[in-house]
């Protein structure tokens, strides 16, 4: 009788350890998925600072 409960409270440990293990590896691939995305937002951002840029530079031009 003891002996099962031994196995029985081990098996709850392994399990509650792979679930810890498992969810860690999801937040990983999650996180790179974000930095990704950011990356992707940075260079946006970069591209439409450089053509407002140009623009205001024409614009500037203009009204000279």
């Amino acid at each position: 009788m003891e002996e099962v409960l031994i196995r029985i409270v081990l098996a709850v440990i392994v399990g509650t350890l792979f679930g810890i293990v498992y969810c860690m590896r999801v937040l990983v691939l999650m996180e790179r998925r974000v930095a990704r995305i950011e990356e992707h937002i940075e260079r946006m951002v970069d591209r439409v600072l450089s053509e407002e840029k140009i623009i205001e530079r024409k614009l500037s031009k203009r009204r000279r």
